[in-house]
């Protein structure tokens, strides 16, 4: 039986614990259907070339929107003093569920003890557990993500499953899109769990352990290519790694060098490739840029890439056919991605 409407169902009494953007959206549409009897995200840390002191994406909308819900930002949210605190606020029965959202501390079992609490995680779970989920699946190539809604357990992301969504990735999507999509989709799917919840009808599953991969944390240390892989799976990092932390490619030749960040890209099939430009030379090496004007690099396997937009030190990001204009790029200038160190 199809669980009716979110919107018919009872106003229902929330904690969320949240910090990161990827929240906003379903704080927002929990916030105009429900009660959130309190909020709990990371304090505020320094930010910006002044450094000064600066709310979460979570913490700065909840002090705006929701100016008299109880606002904590625990240095340590297992801390007892803490615990104590946040369970006095939203412990049943005052709320019926807690919703955490990249809050980024592990929550410990005397704080969850008796506590009906889910967690939204942009992956389909057991696929890409940690903290770079999005990323991850661009990077290996996946053609499908999603979101995962499940329990809270000890080991990072392995509670049950209660719910999943699914989005196509696009080959122009970054891990910024895609961080927007999958963000937007996430109010559906929890608003349908707590709903079904409340219904008492909310089914459950363990994940398939043989099946689980991580996602670890990136770094700035993970910003490189290897031209010397296909075209796609340039395509795969580049997009990954956009916004944060980038790839970033040096244009060298005799007497010219040019550091660039890229930031979007286009493998370029091989039934294209004549069209593209039909005197390419045969016997171009991997990191060439085979065609100046076009931005077309040689890639491993014979494949070629298609550098789109690019952002020069201290410039605004730009097209590629804006950041030639005006600039004699020699026809020898080669590509160079770095390597892992």
């Amino acid at each position: 039986m199809t669980p009716p409407p979110f919107a018919t169902i009872a106003p229902m009494r929330l904690l969320f614990l949240g910090s990161g953007e990827f929240g906003l959206p379903t704080l927002q549409s929990l916030a105009r259907a429900h009660q959130i009897v309190g909020v709990v995200t990371q304090p505020d840390r320094p930010a910006g070339r002044g450094r000064g002191l600066t709310p979460t994406p979570i913490g700065a909308w909840t002090a705006a929107n929701l100016p008299t819900t109880p606002l904590v930002k625990p240095e340590n949210i297992n801390d007892p003093a803490v615990v104590a605190h946040v369970r006095a606020i939203a412990a049943p029965p005052h709320a019926l569920a807690w919703v955490v959202i990249a809050f980024g501390q592990k929550l410990g079992r005397p704080l969850l003890q008796s506590i009906f609490a889910i967690n939204l995680h942009a992956s389909l779970l057991p696929r890409w557990r940690g903290a770079a989920p999005i990323n991850a699946a661009i990077l290996a190539g996946d053609r499908a993500t999603g979101n995962t809604v499940i329990t809270l357990a000890d080991r990072m992301d392995a509670g049950e499953i209660l719910a999943q969504s699914t989005r196509t990735i696009e080959p122009m999507h970054t891990a910024g899109t895609l961080h927007d999509a999958l963000s937007a989709d996430g109010p559906a799917l929890v608003e349908r769990v707590l709903a079904d919840h409340a219904a008492g009808t909310l089914g459950r599953r363990s994940q398939d352990e043989s099946l689980a991969t991580k996602a670890p944390k990136l770094s700035k240390a993970d910003g490189w290519i290897d031209l010397s892989q296909p075209a796609d799976h340039c395509r795969w990092r580049v997009h990954a790694l956009t916004p944060w932390p980038g790839v970033t490619l040096r244009l060298a030749a005799p007497g010219f060098e040019q550091e660039l960040k890229v930031t979007l890209v286009r493998d370029v099939p091989s039934n294209d490739r004549g069209r593209v430009d039909a005197r390419l030379p045969p016997d171009a090496q991997p990191g060439t840029l085979v065609d100046p004007a076009l931005g077309l690099v040689q890639c491993g396997q014979g494949t070629l890439l298609r550098l789109l937009m690019v952002t020069p030190p201290g410039k605004r990001s730009m097209a590629w056919g804006q950041f030639v204009q005006g600039r004699a790029i020699p026809a020898a200038t080669r590509v160079i991605g770095g390597q892992p160190a």
